[in-house]
């Protein structure tokens, strides 16, 4: 596998993991109902990026849309995070502005 398959893979597979931990540390807050449009783009985002993960392979006809709406999703997944001071928010929210930009620099072979 090529060196930039792997790095859009690393970033994907943190890029789920970093939401699913804010995800389920959103639902433990104190109050967990301001936090609902930052757990469902944490949900989404977990979503989107995994179904990227599994398009990006040699001669896939999806990967170029599915990245780019990756990085929508990691972009709007982003910006809400990043209006919460909790280190979970602020953590996603770096990690998913590092995905899009990592969506948006892939080329596939």
């Amino acid at each position: 596998m090529k060196e930039e398959s792997l790095h859009i893979a690393r970033m994907l597979g943190e890029c789920i993991h970093v939401c699913n931990y804010c995800f389920n540390a959103c639902l433990d807050e104190e109050d967990m109902n301001m936090m609902t449009e930052c757990i469902r783009l944490d949900k989404e985002c977990v979503q989107v990026c995994s179904a990227t993960l599994a398009t990006i392979y040699p001669g896939s006809h999806l990967a170029q849309d599915m990245l780019a709406l990756c990085k929508k999703a990691c972009l709007a997944c982003a910006e809400e995070c990043s209006k919460y001071s909790h280190e979970h928010c602020q953590t996603c929210a770096r990690v998913c502005r590092a995905c899009a930009t990592a969506c948006e620099e892939f080329k596939q072979a």
